[in-house]
């Protein structure tokens, strides 16, 4: 968050990706003098080129979320099984 602060922001709308509804871009001072029309062409440029993460990036973190969810599983059943194994001794 900026606070009291001036800033040249370009907002880009159109981004063409399905993950991003609008991409802003923060202009350093020093190019604040530089156009509006050429700002805007390379913020442009920019956030077309971020476009979605490459699918084998994706397929990792599947992958690794599914490790996760079936050790947090397999450590809750060896738990649960522990406590029923020593509170039936009592």
């Amino acid at each position: 968050m900026i606070k009291g602060v001036n800033r040249q922001v370009v907002e880009i709308t159109q981004t063409r990706c399905e993950y991003f509804e609008r991409v802003l871009f923060f202009i350093k001072p020093e190019f604040s003098a530089v156009s509006d029309g050429e700002l805007k062409e390379r913020a442009s440029a920019i956030a077309q080129s971020a476009g979605i993460p490459p699918a084998e990036r994706l397929r990792k973190n599947k992958i690794r979320s599914a490790i996760s969810l079936g050790a947090a599983a397999f450590g809750g059943a060896a738990l649960s099984g522990l406590i029923f194994l020593f509170s039936s001794f009592s």
